[in-house]
């Protein structure tokens, strides 16, 4: 069976991947409304009910909105390290509470509704067939990461959300022949944005924040081999960005270091990306 993998959608609104082998399905991220991640995967002619797992990078909200109706419903196990776990904890138990007739421990509740598999960042583990190396990246979450999954038709590095590109994140994605790297703002478009204040500002261009479209092709010069196939800009800001600044300045950076051989795409918020078979 072939390996394949969509972007069901990335942005500052929601994120969401979905990863298929002969023995795994896995999301990466579940950052949509359940719903809404139900009628992405029916659009792959794929289900919630069939996952194998959820991993995790942080517990912002446009990475977990939709993981308790999802996970509880479903028993998907929930992959993540103690630091995301229990901010999704803090983050999720407002839901919880909101209901009627809510636990009286809902941090307790959420912890046994919920089936939990902790792995301390840099660590590796296997789901199915899929060999999952973790990272950490650079941003104000609890103990966010990146991950490398390896599979037998090629690996895929995730790194989005970060303030700046470490050497840990560099040595770790440079092995990626399919990669998501975030390309979040153009500076100028961020400076200039009336509708952002001062400390948002200054929390998105700073090295817990996000990462420029500058910053991003930067990281691929740095990493470019002839193993990288396919490269996906992610997380584009829809106020502080345009597709085609994204898209320009990578293309110009690809060009400027020979690597015809790299397919670019841009992730898009509202609509998945095409379905990549490695």
């Amino acid at each position: 069976m072939s390996v394949t993998f969509t972007i069901l959608g990335s942005g500052s609104a929601g994120n969401c991947a979905y990863l298929e082998t002969a023995e795994a399905r896995i999301l990466v991220d579940a950052g949509f409304s359940p719903l809404q991640i139900r009628k992405r995967l029916a659009g792959i002619g794929r289900t919630p009910e069939n996952l194998s797992a959820i991993l995790l990078t942080h517990e912002h909200s446009d990475h977990i909105s939709g993981l308790l109706g999802l996970a509880d419903k479903f028993h998907i196990p929930v992959f993540c390290n103690r630091g995301t776990q229990d901010g999704t904890l803090w983050a999720l138990k407002s839901k919880l509470e909101s209901k009627k007739n809510p636990p009286a421990d809902s941090t307790a509740q959420l912890k046994k509704i919920l089936d939990w598999h902790l792995f301390e960042t840099g660590a590796s583990f296997a789901i199915g067939d899929v060999d999952i190396e973790t990272f950490s990246i650079p941003h104000d979450a609890q103990d966010p990461v990146g991950f490398l999954l390896r599979t037998s038709a090629g690996n895929i590095g995730f790194a989005t959300d970060l303030g700046h590109v470490t050497k840990l994140v560099l040595e770790r994605i440079r092995v990626a022949n399919v990669l998501v790297l975030e390309s979040n703002h153009d500076v100028k478009m961020l400076q200039d944005c009336p509708r952002r204040s001062w400390a948002l500002k200054q929390r998105i261009l700073g090295r817990h924040g996000h990462i420029s479209n500058v910053t991003a092709a930067e990281t691929v010069a740095q990493i470019m081999s002839a193993e990288l196939k396919q490269l996906y800009l992610a997380h584009l800001s829809r106020e502080c960005n345009k597709p085609e600044l994204a898209e320009h300045v990578m293309a110009e950076q690809l060009h400027h270091i020979g690597a015809k051989h790299v397919r670019m795409q841009i992730a898009a918020q509202d609509v998945p990306c095409g379905t990549l078979t490695l």
